[in-house]
């Protein structure tokens, strides 16, 4: 669900926009396409973070496994995710009403984003760029923190097995999340990295593309 809807709040525009001669977005319709993305991309950024902590539970706890992750705690990690993505998106919404265009407003962008947004904004950006900065402390660091000190102690508990073959079993319940994390953060900082720069070539333009439609 949310990697469907993670694409399909830029794909379906970006893709009518090759089709037509004049590309156009209202400021209402980017607002809705951000704070949908927002909200997806950063959920699954949560979600990613509760993935690790479920592995590191099969693999370093598997006796208390089905006790550890009843599936109360399950819902509750889910719905967290979602509420505190959503907080973060409505308060980046807030924060873009704040923002005032004076024009030419030519996103050089395929999808309306912060970065993208904020280079345009002719009104002072540092409380957004504050904002941002926040969340990306919380949601990126942070997450990206826990997964690795997981992985750090699933590393070690895979160590410890003996068996070659119990090894493997274990080795390949976290690859295919691990693989999902290194693509997503990868990109993810890299877009954001060169966004900040202040400048959007067609190769970046072509990684936040790789990063909003292929990864999912």
């Amino acid at each position: 669900f949310i990697d469907v809807c993670y694409v399909t709040s830029t794909a379906p525009k970006m893709l009518s926009n090759f089709f037509q001669e004049q590309q156009t977005i209202t400021f209402v319709g980017c607002a809705v396409q951000y704070f949908v993305f927002s909200t997806m991309g950063l959920s699954e950024s949560c979600l990613m973070t509760a993935m690790a902590y479920d592995r590191y539970t099969a693999i370093c706890n598997p006796l208390l496994y089905s006790s550890v992750m009843s599936p109360m705690l399950c819902i509750q990690m889910v719905l967290g995710s979602y509420l505190a993505a959503l907080s973060a998106s409505i308060s980046q919404l807030c924060a873009m009403f704040q923002l005032h265009f004076c024009g030419p407003n030519v996103i050089n962008h395929f999808f309306c984003d912060m970065p993208q947004l904020l280079i345009l904004s002719c009104t002072d950006t540092f409380f957004v760029q504050l904002l941002l900065a926040i969340l990306a402390m919380i949601f990126g660091i942070i997450n990206a923190f826990i997964i690795m000190i997981s992985y750090g102690f699933i590393v070690m508990s895979i160590m410890k097995i003996t068996s070659a073959k119990g090894r493997s079993k274990a080795f390949n319940t976290c690859a295919s999340h691990l693989t999902a994390v290194s693509l997503f953060y990868t990109s993810s900082i890299f877009v954001y990295l060169s966004s900040s720069s202040g400048g959007s070539s067609s190769f970046d333009r072509f990684a936040s593309v790789f990063y909003t439609v292929v990864i999912p």
